[in-house]
């Protein structure tokens, strides 16, 4: 049995996956972490990581930014594996996660939903025999009316996977009404969408002489990103140290 500390516990991805690892016979939550202490759990909860005395075999993390240096720190330190799945790091912040991955084993991802970091390596391959054959490549992705940023930071990571597949030839154009010209071939229109509750769609769409190809992903709940992270748990128990990422958990 894998022993897991959820790190921003009372969160609303720490509470649904407090849920998930409930019906898991392979994973357990022994300890939680969160400054917020209004909420009940079958497991103790500590104010800061510092505090934390229950040993684990993985930190699975969905705080916040502000936390990540300490809790980085911690699992150095205690050569705690860890599952990064706060948003919003800096710079400094990522050179520090990759100085952690130097004494234990962090994963770390664009988007935990298992779904999507699957698409990833299916745009790869799809991209490697339809764009060479004349496909243009558009992205769609529609996220709820709340959502501040785009496009999204997994549109630009499933761009980035077919243009790496690609050796980089491609630019992204973000907003059509600004180039009042011909599309290029070499390029990959990323468009938004922003309403209601949708929780995150994307869609790719590979257009070609006749005929149109289509990948479509859609996350009716969060849960799809709690389960992708205790699944990134469970492979990261036990592994040695070094810097992982969702593809390593879905071999082809």
């Amino acid at each position: 049995m894998i022993r897991a500390i959820m790190h921003g516990c009372n969160g609303k991805m720490g509470q649904v996956i407090t849920g998930l690892v409930k019906t898991d016979e392979n994973i357990e939550i022994v300890a939680g972490v969160d400054t917020y202490m209004g909420i009940s759990n079958s497991y103790p909860v500590f104010e800061d990581i510092e505090s934390c005395d229950v040993e684990a075999d993985v930190v699975i993390d969905f705080s916040n930014a502000k936390a990540a240096d300490k809790l980085l720190e911690y699992c150095k330190e205690k050569r705690v594996p860890v599952v990064l799945c706060t948003t919003g790091l800096s710079e400094e912040q990522l050179l520090k996660v990759e100085k952690a991955s130097e004494k234990t084993a962090v994963l770390r991802s664009a988007n935990m939903s298992l779904g999507i970091n699957l698409l990833m390596k299916l745009l790869k391959e799809a991209s490697k025999i339809l764009a060479p054959a004349g496909f243009d490549i558009e992205l769609v992705e529609r996220h709820h009316n709340q959502k501040i940023d785009a496009p999204s930071g997994t549109a630009l990571a499933l761009a980035d996977s077919i243009n790496e597949s690609m050796g980089n030839a491609y630019t992204y154009v973000y907003d059509r009404s600004q180039v009042r010209q011909k599309r290029d071939k070499k390029e990959i229109g990323i468009s938004a969408v922003r309403g209601g509750t949708i929780v995150g769609g994307h869609e790719v769409i590979y257009a070609g002489p006749d005929e149109v190809i289509e990948f479509k992903h859609t996350a009716y709940t969060k849960a799809v990103f709690g389960k992708g992270a205790v699944e990134a748990a469970k492979f990261l128990a036990g592994k040695p140290a070094g810097l992982y990422d969702m593809s390593d958990i879905i071999k082809l």
